[in-house]
């Protein structure tokens, strides 16, 4: 007996020598490598989100030349797509609180294939309504940046900003990748296919996503961890710092969904040629990268307040330039700045959450947040295609976003610096 009990010992001994030898031989591997995986899938999913999802602005105009719609009319299919997709996005952030993410995220990519595959078979503006402001919503809003956002956090703890701003900037590559391979063929292939296309591409990327989203992922909380602490969604709303930043990301929201819903027609309005604008886009995404990834690296560094005004002073000068200067050169100027700003507050925003109120209720309130944003950017996209029917131009607009920007940047301005909760 005492033999075997000293072979076992030894043998316990030898492995964990070799554990430990093998350890300190890779010591810069700090993170898992589950833990990049699961960053990759994240990235994936928001970058088939965020192509999906803009090709309404880059389809806006000949959708409308062929069907003799007005913009008001998709306007609005854009506006219930917010308020769907908003409502969508608490609800998976709350379900990201308790259950496995393969559910909800893979069920939203499903819906999401579906949904923007029937907008190529629209033929009344009710059908838009229904197809994109709904059933994609929900989809959109399932497979988006809230559940996302809890998934990235629980695998990257101590860089959370940078792994969040990673994982977003999947939004403005695939607004980059995507929209300029479809703004490459529209002319060829019409706007009905650009959909058809969308919906195989969500098709193609659905099971690698679900394979790289492991079980570990999900809401549940092992026994030899303490619970997560922090505050109920009520305790967080009795305190200022709650208000201050739904009124933050309400001023963002009808911004972001304003320019990004009407650039497009708004450039060719203006004498730029349809490819162009469409790459104008594209191009959006693609400063739009880089300012998500400097917001993510700067966040880590002095919190999520400081990049988050600099942000709205930036769209102040932007929506300053493109009011009382609307040449082509200010358009594409305007267009490759406010880029650089959009989504700039999407990876803060668990940030904020995570800071300000603890991580407890991480998905609920992050959730609750980017529906705010989420509704009142379909407010903005809304208003700004009234505005046009009304006036024949986005001037007005353009004026409406700069006072918005700058009430925006003074509320920024009042936030308290978050101090982490838990």
């Amino acid at each position: 007996m005492s033999g075997v009990l000293r072979s076992t010992c030894s043998s316990a001994v030898a492995d964990y020598s070799q554990e430990t030898i093998a350890i300190s031989l890779i010591p810069k591997l700090r993170v898992p490598t589950s833990a990049f995986v699961v960053l990759a899938a994240a990235f994936l999913i928001l970058f088939m989100g965020g192509g999906a999802r803009f090709a309404i602005g880059l389809t806006l105009r000949p959708m409308v030349d062929e069907l003799g719609w007005d913009r008001s009319q998709i306007g609005m299919a854009v506006a219930v797509f917010q308020a769907i997709s908003a409502a969508t996005m608490y609800m998976a952030g709350t379900l990201a609180d308790r259950i496995s993410l393969r559910w909800i995220i893979g069920g939203g990519l499903v819906v999401s294939s579906v949904s923007i595959g029937l907008m190529s078979m629209v033929t009344a503006p009710w059908h838009t309504v229904v197809v994109y402001g709904v059933f994609f919503a929900l989809g959109n809003g399932a497979a988006s940046i809230a559940p996302v956002g809890v998934m990235v956090t629980r695998a990257f703890p101590a860089r959370t900003g940078l792994a969040n701003a990673a994982a977003t900037s999947g939004m403005t590559v695939g607004q980059l990748v995507i929209i300029a391979v479809l703004a490459a063929v529209l002319v060829t292939i019409g706007w009905r296919s650009v959909f058809v296309w969308l919906g195989v591409i969500y098709l193609l990327v659905l099971p690698f996503v679900l394979a790289a989203i492991p079980r570990a992922t999900d809401g549940s909380v092992r026994a030899d961890k303490p619970p997560p602490s922090g505050l109920s969604v009520a305790m967080a709303a009795r305190t200022r710092q709650f208000w201050l930043l739904l009124l933050v990301y309400a001023f963002c929201g009808f911004g972001d969904f304003f320019v990004t819903t009407h650039v497009v027609a708004f450039a060719q309005d203006k004498g730029i040629s349809a490819l162009l604008a469409g790459n104008l886009l594209a191009l959006m995404g693609l400063t739009g990268l880089l300012g998500v990834l400097l917001a993510g690296y700067w966040s880590d560094r002095v919190g999520p307040v400081w990049p988050t005004a600099l942000c709205f002073a930036a769209r102040v000068g932007a929506f300053a330039l493109v009011t009382f200067d609307q040449s082509p050169l200010s358009v594409a100027i305007f267009a490759l700045v406010f880029g650089m700003t959009f989504l700039v507050t999407a990876p803060l925003t668990v940030i904020f959450v995570r800071d300000s109120f603890g991580t407890r209720n991480l998905g609920a309130l992050t959730g609750l947040i980017t529906m705010v944003h989420h509704v009142c950017g379909g407010i903005g996209a809304y208003i700004g295609a009234r505005i046009f029917d009304a006036t024949n131009g986005y001037r007005i607009a353009f004026m409406a976003m700069l006072v918005t920007s700058a009430i925006a940047l003074l509320l920024t301005l009042s936030l308290r610096k978050p101090q982490k909760v838990g």
